[in-house]
């Protein structure tokens, strides 16, 4: 059986940018081992110093609006620009399908194959919570070993995009033009969380379309108010096969950091993240303890079959099982 590397052999390793000992310590913070859980808290607060010095990009769309294709594209013409750029997901259906969203990197061949980027498939958990965790460690991971910019791709819809939301910078979203009602996003919210979107597939025949959905989206925003940034979010159209539009969702990106820099919301904002992270930490292991615990699975598994026939109150058993492992 191979030993496993040292807090220190793990420091040194992803501080020299090995992406051996980078996806080796990944995998270590992703374990749900508890033998691994004290070695990667340890890593990730030696490597806090070292983190923080990136661009964290959160990026959502729509079903079919090629997000995989645009993070490819916007990828390869970031480290073309000289940046290093690392790729990680969130996707709370993983769970179900106990598959890896990102295809094993098959999805971002090119961009998977450059080594200045760095690509890593979704993270397995049974909440959320979980994977939102993991993403957050992976990603000051990723930083620490000198990676400018994160991207980090929601999957499905729903509550992933708060998740994202919540450990990124800059929230963007893609959209396409003519996919049903055009305003689909003001539906589900998710404009309103939105710091840029880019109508992307604007091209061939698709260009004018996109260009009066560009207005159209452009004009819905308006009626939002400014948030607590006071940054007024941009429409974009773009093409990840022309590469159109790409350059110019940088330039959005970057003058939202300089401007959030300058009147103190970049830092205000991360420091929020963080103690939200702590919430969402002190929940996940409070639930990992209580399902784990002997007694409470006996007395939860009873519960469970008077609760499907209806014979009892959800909440009273939820109550009761509580009051029994906090007495533990």
């Amino acid at each position: 059986m191979r030993k496993r590397k040292s807090l220190t052999e793990f420091k040194k390793g992803v501080l020299a940018g090995d992406r051996v000992v980078l996806s080796q310590a990944i995998t270590l913070v992703e374990s749900n081992l508890e033998t691994d859980s004290k070695l990667a808290g340890d890593l990730v607060q030696e490597l806090l110093p070292y983190a923080g010095n990136s661009i964290r990009v959160g990026i959502t769309g729509v079903p079919g609006v090629g997000k995989s294709t645009f993070i490819e594209s916007f990828g390869k013409m970031l480290v073309d620009k000289g940046k290093k750029v690392a790729v990680l997901a969130v996707d709370p259906s993983s769970q179900k399908t106990k598959g890896s969203i990102l295809g094993d990197k098959t999805r971002m061949e090119k961009l998977a194959s450059d080594k200045r980027a760095f690509i890593r498939p979704s993270p397995s958990g049974s909440t959320l919570g979980g994977v939102s965790s993991k993403t957050r460690e992976a990603m000051l991971i990723c930083e620490a070993a000198g990676f400018d910019v994160i991207l980090v791709e929601t999957v499905g819809v729903g509550q992933s995009e708060i998740a994202v939301k919540g450990m990124v910078d800059f929230f963007l979203l893609l959209m396409l033009s003519g996919a049903g009602d055009e305003l689909q996003g003001i539906k589900k919210g998710i404009m309103e969380m939105a710091d840029g979107m880019l109508i992307n597939k604007a091209d061939g025949d698709n260009l004018q379309p996109a260009k009066k959905a560009k207005a159209t989206y452009q004009n819905a925003l308006h009626l939002f108010p400014l948030g607590e940034n006071n940054w007024s979010p941009q429409v974009l159209i773009g093409s990840s096969i022309s590469g159109m539009g790409l350059p110019e969702c940088w330039q959005m990106i970057e003058d939202f950091q300089s401007k959030m820099l300058g009147n103190g919301f970049w830092e205000k904002n991360r420091a929020e993240q963080r103690l939200k992270w702590l919430d969402d930490s002190i929940q996940a292991l409070l639930g990992r303890a209580f399902y784990m615990h002997t007694a409470i699975q006996k007395k939860l598994n009873e519960g469970k079959k008077q609760v499907l026939e209806g014979e009892l109150n959800p909440m009273n058993l939820a109550r009761e099982l509580t009051s029994h492992f906090l007495k533990k």
